[in-house]
């Protein structure tokens, strides 16, 4: 890691993403920071267009600074979608200066935006980690927790009157199976005392005559009886 002169306004620290420059004395809006510098890479020299590392910092179509070199320590600071810096890009000088936009307090990281090509190529597909995108994604999780578990009690609600709607039902039926059981049971008891009483000789209602030792005697019988008994009154005479 290089050393920095106390003079200066900024030291390496570790951040988010590795590590970061941040500031140790207030820096106010518009303050140039730190230059961005390295050896300058001139596109049209196929040696130099083959160099390839996430330090490159284009000036133009034509030129690049090649930022990797240990020297160059505005290499550490780190990309951010609401920063508090940015690039100062000279063009005709081929120079970069980082450049405060707003005042940064002792402490804070200064970071400045990458740009589109460099965000797309490299942070988006493993997720930017600035602040503002954390909170983002915070946001994000926060809202989908929160529709989660809307969702949930509003499943529990419709559960719930569904059952209140059912209660009723099934209370009809319970006290309709209950009558019908009564019912049945009552009937089963009165046929099974049908069954068990058996009628008495005598008994009335029955459909059977009851017999008697006169009743068994036949008539005919009875006639002869009277006809002789009136033979023998006549003949005694």
């Amino acid at each position: 890691m290089p050393a920095i002169s106390s003079s200066k306004p900024y030291r390496i620290g570790r951040s988010k993403t590795g590590l970061g420059l941040f500031a140790t004395q207030k820096i106010k809006k518009g303050t140039k920071i730190i230059r961005y510098f390295g050896p300058m890479l001139d596109s049209k020299n196929k040696k130099h267009d083959d160099i390839d590392n996430k330090y490159l910092f284009e000036i133009n179509n034509r030129w690049t600074i090649d930022g990797s070199v240990r020297k160059n320590i505005a290499r550490y600071i780190n990309h951010a979608c609401r920063p508090n810096a940015e690039s100062d890009v000279n063009s005709r000088k081929r120079k970069v200066v980082i450049r405060a936009i707003k005042t940064i307090q002792p402490g804070e990281e200064i970071n400045y935006d990458y740009g589109t090509d460099y965000f797309k190529i490299f942070l988006k597909p493993i997720g930017c980690k600035c602040d503002h995108c954390e909170k983002k994604r915070a946001k994000k999780r926060a809202e989908a927790r929160a529709e989660k578990l809307r969702l949930k009690l509003k499943a529990e609600k419709k559960a719930a009157k569904q059952a209140e709607k059912q209660a009723p039902k099934s209370g009809k039926k319970a006290s309709k199976a209950v009558v019908k059981a009564s019912k049945s049971k009552a009937a089963s008891k009165r046929k099974a005392g049908l069954g068990s009483a058996k009628a008495g000789p005598h008994a009335r209602g029955t459909g059977k005559p009851t017999r008697t030792k006169a009743s068994r005697t036949s008539p005919l019988s009875r006639r002869r009886a009277a006809n002789s008994a009136i033979a023998n009154r006549a003949s005694s005479t």
